[in-house]
């Protein structure tokens, strides 16, 4: 009996000690020397081998690519979910620097997390690492705990996942929808369209867009935060969502800590550095949710 007791006291012991498994918001696929244009057409080969379909790409900046990816899996998790449709496409960047590529995408299981999604994620992770490769989680030098991403907030007052920006809202979906590719098409507050998602069966939409005017662009954004050695050129583009007759978007400042959640509020390389951004990135989304008026 004795030795049962101690048995089941080691048992609960290393229950209570053990540790939940932390998740940072990008993955390290390959590191290279090469030309950047190159390993990007191999990266798209391997991305639609693998059924993932490309929706769009673009280079934010120079020696810098991004491609957008989903595939009918991610479609259908998205739409489990009212919100999910934020996490319905991944991003795979391309980003040259010291003579090499870094090959990179967005973690899927993190984005799940931070979506709120509903599901089983891991098949789009084990395809995605399959495809690309694998070869560090990174971002913050700690990762974040399942539960930790799905409450997260950067800090006291700062929005959640769900303190949406209410960009604008029409009679119906496809007005809404009719607007927003109106604005987009006017390129109004210096954005472009990056591409466009359908959820199947849904009234949702999701757009992604480019910025480049006043320290909202991406490459002023990105030049003040993205700053370490393997950069998190994937933290682009931000997106929008049509969800019925509405026009939402991730509040920016909840959109760029989910991303950079070790960045500093002060001194340089922080949210200081950028506190311009989240009104001038609001202020582009508005005018194109309302088909290009100031």
């Amino acid at each position: 009996m004795k030795r049962v007791i101690i048995f089941m006291v080691l048992v609960l012991a290393t229950i209570l000690n053990a540790k939940e498994v932390e998740y940072k918001p990008f993955i390290l696929a390959l590191q290279e020397a090469g030309n950047i244009d190159s390993i990007a057409l191999k990266t798209k080969a391997k991305l639609i081998e693998s059924g993932f379909e490309i929706a769009g790409e673009y280079s934010p900046y120079a020696r810098s690519k991004i491609i957008i990816v989903t595939n009918d899996e991610l479609k259908k998790l998205a739409g489990k979910t009212k919100y999910g449709g934020f996490g319905v496409a991944q991003r795979v960047s391309l980003t040259e620097l010291n003579g090499s590529v870094q090959v990179s995408y967005t973690n899927p299981i993190y984005m799940f997390h931070a979506y709120q999604m509903k599901g089983n994620i891991k098949p789009i992770f084990e395809n995605l690492k399959t495809a690309l490769g694998f070869i560090k989680e990174y971002g913050p030098d700690d990762g974040l705990e399942a539960e930790d991403i799905e409450e997260y907030h950067y800090k006291f007052l700062m929005p959640y996942f769900d303190d949406f920006l209410e960009l604008e809202e029409y009679d119906t979906y496809e007005q809404a929808i009719s607007m927003v590719e109106k604005g987009l098409e006017l390129k109004a507050g210096g954005t472009s369209k990056i591409y466009r998602i359908d959820i199947p069966g849904k009234k949702v939409s999701i757009f992604g867009v480019s910025l480049s005017v006043e320290e909202g662009a991406d490459k002023f954004v990105m030049t003040e935060i993205d700053f370490k050695s393997i950069r998190s050129t994937a933290h682009l583009p931000y997106e929008m969502m049509v969800i019925g007759n509405e026009v939402i978007a991730l509040h920016t400042k909840f959109r760029i800590a989910i991303n950079f959640p070790d960045l500093d509020m002060m001194g340089s390389h922080s949210f200081m550095g950028i506190m311009g951004a989240p009104g001038d990135i609001e202020d582009a989304l508005e005018i194109v949710a309302k088909g290009g008026k100031d």
